[in-house]
């Protein structure tokens, strides 16, 4: 006897990634702020209360369109490559070596990073505006008009500025929660406790969550401050870790917890919107 199931499409990703985005931006500009201050003196709250004082509560979703492009390009990218190489070396009904899925995910997570360069780099820069001087303030009016006055005044190398760490960044990210999550829902499911529903996707999401955020927090410092970054002020990605370590080893866990409370449900969010859109809208396939 023959059972149906769906698989997810392509694009299912990104899609997921940007309906994830739009509820945890917040969060997202708060850990920006964080990680591109030097003196570490304000808290996450005090700087909630300070931008919200003097920019008001729409100031929180400084960047929203950068961080919506991001998700667009970089999430359908690593999501995309990660769905189309497990259908295409398992049927629905196998499981797939976990090193198999580190493998797909940081291929994934490459190429998503190098993709997603111009609108993270654009993001960060959106999110620390507000903590700018005004006349220092670069004032993009969305997403695409900040890329193109970016590709004006800095060129190519300006929008790819941050490359190396975005990517390195995201390897580790796609693996740990592409993989991971993949790994904890198949074992989950193996067990006679749990089935494909939302209460395994929710652990699986959260358990993958705590792992990217855990192994991408220093990479992602060093990315914040190479994107948010004038002109000349690092000289290479060794000088920008040689300052950040002049505030000590916490320097480069900065932000760690808005990190983390903002990963964790932008990633449990990211799955369960992606879970949905597999099983309402996904390919069906026949399970032998």
């Amino acid at each position: 006897m023959s059972d149906k199931t769906r698989v997810a499409k392509w694009y299912f990703g990104g899609l997921a990634g940007a309906g994830a985005a739009c509820c945890t931006h917040p969060l997202d500009l708060l850990k920006v702020h964080l990680q591109t201050q030097q003196e570490g003196k304000t808290g996450i709250v005090r700087m909630t209360i300070n931008i919200i004082r003097h920019q008001g509560v729409f100031a929180l979703y400084n960047g929203l369109s950068a961080s919506l492009l991001r998700q667009l390009t970089y999430s359908t990218t690593r999501f995309g490559i990660y769905e189309i190489a497990k259908q295409r070396l398992s049927s629905a009904n196998e499981t797939i070596p976990f090193h198999t899925k580190v493998l797909m995910a940081a291929a994934g997570g490459a190429a998503g990073g190098v993709v997603g360069t111009p609108a993270d780099m654009v993001n960060v820069r959106m999110q620390n505006d507000v903590k700018l001087p005004a006349d220092q303030r670069r004032n993009y009016k969305h997403a695409l008009d900040g890329l193109w006055r970016v590709w004006r005044s800095e060129g190519l190398k300006g929008l790819f500025s941050g490359a190396t760490t975005a990517t390195s960044r995201a390897v580790l990210m796609t693996v740990g929660q592409l993989s991971f999550y993949d790994q904890v829902k198949q074992m989950m499911i193996q067990t006679s406790f749990f089935s494909d529903n939302l209460v395994t996707h929710l652990i699986a999401s959260s358990t993958a969550g705590a792992i990217a955020t855990t192994m991408t927090q220093p990479l992602d410092v060093l990315k914040t401050r190479m994107m948010n970054a004038k002109p000349g002020e690092y000289r290479s990605l060794w000088h920008c870790c040689v300052v950040t370590a002049q505030v000590g080893p916490l320097g480069f866990f900065k932000g760690y917890i808005p990190a983390f409370v903002r990963l964790a449900p932008h990633t449990i969010l990211t799955f369960v919107f992606f879970e949905q859109l597999r099983k309402t809208f996904g390919t069906q396939v026949i399970v032998a």
